[in-house]
């Protein structure tokens, strides 16, 4: 699987060119390897690893997609690989580098050519959002994981206990049963708190009557998940019961939209056009959903703007939300596969309201 991603990016080299990985997630596509430094360099003939002594020994016997080169100047290392190769040009990926690094590595690099083209990029970009059948069992696993929180804390979830108890429980208990990680600073916020779409958890106290939203995920073998879950605690109003069951239905709506080939901004549209309509415009603020891999936040998106058309093999999120300020927020989001006619849904946890 790595083999094949460094030799597809190499057939999209000339003999001269080469292209130059540092970003950490990309590192892990394509070495399956974990590490907070390293470099991939990757030419026609194949890709290199250079990866300091901290690494070295577990990389050179694990990574088998590259050569694997124990690096104590890396630029020079590289410098010299690409005089030696005859390669004159350097891509990198410029979207995740900055203008200080960008004049740095020309500087290294002195006599070679450092593009400032983003081609490799967009075709990184779009390698990584169709996912391997090996992907996306590991992202299976990981929501398994979310799912298993998710059944877990309801029973913890009282009056009385505080959103960053609950958030530290769940973060525990995921922990415990195999996650490496968590996928993000997990969203616990109740009551007033839970009409910030990102809000973070607080003292307070979980009350009678409060809306709890929860949005979380596990990794396993780099790989995210993501959802989200709003439940209701004690007696809840109409008006918290409109809210839950106007996002509920949007989200079903959009679900039921998704298949290869849509253009990403309808399928927002359609969740959107529901909340709106129910009286809400102006509570929705944030993007339907976006893809998730290695990284928790991944291209395309469900938005307003997204053009993209959406391809067999995608993981997205579907996660609209309803937040009315200084009073309470709800948020569903579910995580599937764009499978040839449609989705498999990877969240398994109930939608509907669930008062505890």
């Amino acid at each position: 699987m790595f083999k094949e991603r460094v030799n597809k990016i190499g057939l999209s080299l000339d003999e001269n060119e080469a292209l130059l990985v540092m970003s950490g997630a990309n590192r892990l596509y394509f070495t399956g390897f974990h590490s907070s430094a390293g470099m991939v360099l990757i030419t026609k003939n194949g890709g290199s690893f250079y990866i300091d002594f901290r690494y070295f020994e577990k990389a050179k016997n694990t990574v088998d997609s590259c050569e694997v080169l124990l690096s104590e100047r890396t630029f020079k290392e590289i410098s010299d690989s690409l005089k030696k190769q005859g390669i004159d040009t350097l891509y990198l990926e410029t979207a995740s580098i900055s203008i200080s690094q960008f004049k740095d590595i020309k500087e290294a690099l002195g006599g070679i050519e450092i593009s400032s083209s983003d081609k490799f990029d967009k075709m990184i970009e779009e390698m990584r959002s169709v996912k391997t059948t090996a992907e996306v069992e590991l992202i299976k696993k990981a929501q398994k994981l979310t799912d298993d929180t998710f059944d877990y804390i309801l029973d913890r979830i009282k009056v009385g206990r505080s959103e960053k108890e609950i958030m530290l429980d769940m973060e525990f208990f995921m922990r415990s049963k195999g996650s490496e990680g968590v996928s993000f600073d997990f969203i616990v916020v109740s009551g007033k708190n839970s009409s910030l779409p990102h809000g973070v958890p607080t003292d307070k106290l979980i009350k009678n009557g409060d809306f709890l939203t929860m949005d979380f995920g596990a990794v396993v073998s780099g790989y995210h998940s993501d959802m989200t879950r709003t439940v209701a605690v004690g007696n809840v109003t109409d008006e918290q019961i409109k809210v839950y069951d106007t996002v509920l239905k949007a989200q079903n709506e959009a679900l039921k939209a998704i298949k290869p080939g849509v253009v990403c901004k309808d399928i927002d549209k359609v969740a959107r056009d529901i909340i709106y309509g129910a009286g809400y415009e102006g509570c929705f603020g944030h993007g339907l959903g976006h893809s998730v891999g290695i990284e928790i936040h991944e291209n395309p998106n469900f938005n307003t703007r997204c053009d993209k058309i959406l391809k067999q093999g995608t993981i997205m999120t579907v996660e609209p939300g309803i937040y009315i300020e200084n009073k309470f927020g709800v948020r569903i989001e579910d995580m599937v596969y764009v499978t040839t006619d449609g989705i498999l849904n990877l969240t398994k946890s109930k939608k509907e309201l669930i008062t505890l």
